[in-house]
């Protein structure tokens, strides 16, 4: 019997936001049984903790219904309110497959979880070759700032639209974003503190994600490198409205175009279910 916490990632209430599965004795899951498992979860993300092997509190591996990650952001934010549960540690440290990702936990005066802020990897970026193709599956005529994809150990390309109600509208075609492997497509909209967005990822095995952690703190690089926010600004992004889970995400860059230095995504969770899978 392998026990796990379900948390509803990017939201205060129940049956908002992104739930992610929590297996908090993942050391006890065979391996091989993993991926079988997130599908059968069938949500965004599936995380196994397990002890550390280096300087963290714990080790995650994180997985679609479809493949295995390196890193997602809902998945490590919700991990490290799982077990901030039962710690009164103000930072959890997460070792992923991209490197010890650490949350900073605020607590109110009783010492319950109000929110948490991960610092994450440094992304890469480069241009997304066959825009013209990815702008038709998605039923628009152009991105207001260049399609660019990054990395950050989920691989995320933009589109940014003119408005939040064309981003509400969109329809895309799902077979053809299934054509890129390992991608999720996030269309947004905004300007200053105020933006929205949509992920799309079928070949994640996600056809839209209620809240993209990842792609949050990705968002947030892009919008500073083509100058629509500053470096050091904060913004609040919108998401999953469109499919009954509205969330809300907190992302900003320090350091500038030349020398990135962290990338931040903070918001709160929520403990919705625990029990156990028998194998």
């Amino acid at each position: 019997m392998h026990p796990y916490v379900v948390a509803d990632v990017f939201t205060s209430r129940p049956l908002k936001g992104n739930p992610v599965a929590v297996f908090t004795a993942g050391q006890d899951v065979p391996a091989d049984l993993m991926q079988a498992i997130a599908r059968e979860m069938n949500l965004s993300e599936t995380v196994f903790v397990s002890p550390p092997e280096g300087d963290a509190d714990a080790a995650v591996r994180i997985f679609t219904p479809a493949v295995e990650l390196p890193f997602a952001g809902h998945p490590i934010l919700g991990t490290a309110y799982v077990l901030g549960q039962s710690s009164t540690a103000d930072v959890i440290r997460l070792e992923t497959r991209k490197g010890v990702v650490p949350v900073a936990l605020e607590r109110s005066a009783d010492g319950a979880i109000v929110s948490g802020r991960m610092s994450q990897p440094i992304p890469t970026w480069r241009e997304f070759i066959g825009a013209e193709d990815l702008l038709d599956a998605l039923g628009v005529r152009y991105s207001v700032l260049p399609v660019e994809v990054y990395d950050n150990g989920a691989r995320h390309c933009f589109v940014m639209l003119d408005n939040f109600d064309v981003v509400s509208r969109l329809k895309p075609d799902l077979s053809l974003l299934a054509d890129l492997p390992g991608i999720g497509v996030s269309c947004f909209a905004g300007s200053g503190e105020r933006w929205k967005t949509r992920m799309f990822g079928p070949s994640l095995g996600v056809p839209e994600d209620p809240a993209t952690g990842s792609a949050a703190g990705l968002l947030v690089v892009h919008l500073a490198r083509h100058g629509k926010v500053q470096f050091g600004q904060e913004i609040e992004i919108s998401q999953g409205e469109e499919i009954n889970r509205p969330s809300t995400l907190h992302a900003r860059v320090n350091g500038s175009i030349d020398a990135i230095e962290s990338v931040e995504v903070a918001g709160a969770a929520v403990i919705v279910s625990q029990g156990t899978l028998a194998l």
